[in-house]
């Protein structure tokens, strides 16, 4: 079953964000924790959404997303974490859960779906063109955090 995660999901979801984490060699990396997440989801409207994959009332895997806007096309949806547990891969949970996000991108007139994903994960990777995905090439993408975003985002002296 994939269903909206609401804010008693926060757990489940921390949980999956912790694995994925794990998986993409950060796991040191996750500063949410599931109270932050249930903050953030109990907001109207919260800064994301996510929906979750479940087997047995057991969540296997999370698509969390939200809106983003280009000048040039207008609304989009980016899809910023996407996981299933390794121990539910191969069943068609994964392909389910991306396909759900698709219709909600379509659903609600968005122009595009975007994503990131590390240039080692091969089998993400093989996984999205299977599915129409394209790599676009002459965009780097550029991170701000930590000491670098608290001395630009400083007032001038």
């Amino acid at each position: 079953m994939i269903r909206p995660a609401t804010p008693d999901d926060a757990e489940a979801i921390h949980e999956l964000v912790r694995l994925l984490a794990e998986y993409e060699r950060e796991p040191d990396a996750v500063l949410t924790t599931p109270e932050s997440l249930r903050v953030d989801l109990s907001e109207a409207p919260p800064p994301f959404e996510c929906l979750l994959a479940e087997v047995h009332g057991r969540a296997v895997g999370f698509a969390l997303f939200h809106e983003t806007y280009s000048t040039w096309t207008g609304r989009a949806l980016y899809l910023e974490d996407f996981f299933v547990r390794e121990d539910a891969r191969g069943g068609g949970i994964g392909k389910a859960l991306f396909q759900r996000v698709a219709q909600l991108a379509v659903e609600r007139g968005y122009v595009r779906l975007d994503l990131s994903v590390l240039t080692w994960n091969t089998r993400a990777i093989d996984f999205y063109v299977a599915h129409g995905g394209r790599a676009v090439d002459d965009w780097m993408r550029v991170r701000f955090e930590g000491e670098a975003l608290a001395r630009l985002g400083s007032p001038a002296p």
